[in-house]
């Protein structure tokens, strides 16, 4: 009879189950439909992903913007899909959407898609602040095109966030 492989799991001893993962193994990509429930379960997916890299202390941001983003990103994609990563590195977390949304090629009309984007992501820009962080949108340089939208947390303004202290007063 063969011998149990030692990278089975079933296999392991008890004292030897893997840790669980951390922070800096955060490292997920999927796609969501371009459906008004997307932003739900995009914040879902973002709380169990945060709680299993033990990241809680960024959780109360990290959820919002994920929501923010995602309703956005899915309220102006011309596809049936967004793309979501989540990322942490450097001591911040990184989220980024892509959607189909093309860049106008009119200066009038790129002027006018952006300042509705920008507009659409007012709560966002006001948590990142809070968070000491960074966000964005810009042309995606992906094979396909389309927006690319994206914001960092670091993770001590994200804590302060939460905690409702100086860098996370939500004014």
């Amino acid at each position: 009879m063969p011998e149990p492989s030692s990278r089975c799991p079933i296999a392991a001893p008890v004292d030897r189950l893997p840790a669980p993962p951390a922070p800096e193994a955060l490292a997920y990509s999927f796609t969501l439909p371009a459906a008004p429930r997307s932003p739900a379960i995009a914040r879902s997916a973002t709380r169990t992903i945060l709680r299993a890299h033990g990241l809680d202390d960024v959780m109360d941001a990290a959820v919002q913007v994920v929501g923010e983003l995602a309703a956005c990103s899915c309220r102006l994609a011309p596809s049936a899909e967004v793309y979501v990563s989540l990322r942490y590195r450097d001591e911040a977390l990184r989220v980024v959407f892509y959607d189909a949304h093309p860049r106008h090629t009119h200066p009038r009309l790129l002027a006018a898609c952006a300042a509705r984007r920008r507009a659409a992501l007012r709560v966002l820009a006001c948590v990142v602040k809070a968070c000491a962080g960074e966000w964005g949108f810009g042309d995606a340089r992906e094979p396909g095109g389309g927006t690319r939208m994206w914001a960092v947390l670091p993770r001590g303004g994200a804590r302060a966030y939460a905690a409702g202290g100086p860098q996370g007063s939500r004014s």
